[in-house]
């Protein structure tokens, strides 16, 4: 199984965090030990002071392709679930400043809690109009919808499959609304798809 992770693909924020609007999807990955399950908690790291949180849809691959053509996409994932990009924010200041890779910034352990139930494609009645919610401490910080991503679902497949054979399993996170801040030692975080909560985990 690999992570695969797109930045930078809703526009506002892209704004909030003063970068540039890519003109194709901006792809890191995460290592399999960046992954917390069944609502795990997080442990808060020493390597950083900054660690903030990212909500994301995620992709199941449910099949192997490559060089896949757009229209042909929606046949290569079968569920959807939601995670978190965990990102230690000072780590990352320091790489962009240096014109160096986000690795240690974005894959630490422990990095990529992620929904178990993961729902059908079927379940939805709209790729393009799905909503998505972070709540931190009963309090919703980050509120999105599939229709504000900048590059959507099939383009993201399509796009990742001319570099990278995509295998069975493999996981991809596919960008993160405005709204995303500091998480602390004490918090809850709850993921939703709609109204449905999928994932709930403590930072200790």
């Amino acid at each position: 199984m690999r992570i695969f992770a797109i930045g930078r693909n809703y526009a506002e924020h892209i704004e909030e965090l003063k970068n540039e609007r890519p003109t194709e999807p901006v792809i890191f990955t995460k290592p399999d030990t960046a992954v917390i399950r069944k609502n795990a908690p997080f442990y808060y790291p020493d390597i950083s002071k900054d660690i903030h949180f990212e909500v994301e849809l995620v992709l199941r691959v449910c099949k192997e392709g490559k060089s896949i053509e757009p229209s042909f996409a929606n046949k290569y994932f079968d569920s959807i679930g939601i995670g978190i990009d965990f990102t230690a924010r000072d780590l990352q200041q320091k790489a962009k400043e240096k014109g160096l890779p986000w690795d240690i910034a974005k894959g630490f352990n422990g990095s990529a809690p992620i929904s178990d139930t993961f729902l059908p494609v079927g379940h939805f009645s709209d790729l393009k109009n799905i909503n998505f919610k972070l709540e931190v401490d009963g309090k919703v910080r980050q509120e999105g919808n599939t229709s504000m991503m900048l590059f959507d679902f099939s383009y993201i497949i399509s796009y990742l499959s001319r570099f990278f054979t995509l295998k069975t399993g493999d996981l991809i996170f596919t960008g993160t609304p405005k709204g995303v801040g500091a998480v602390a030692i004490g918090n809850r975080l709850s993921g939703y798809i709609e109204n449905e909560k999928l994932l709930e985990f403590e930072v200790k």
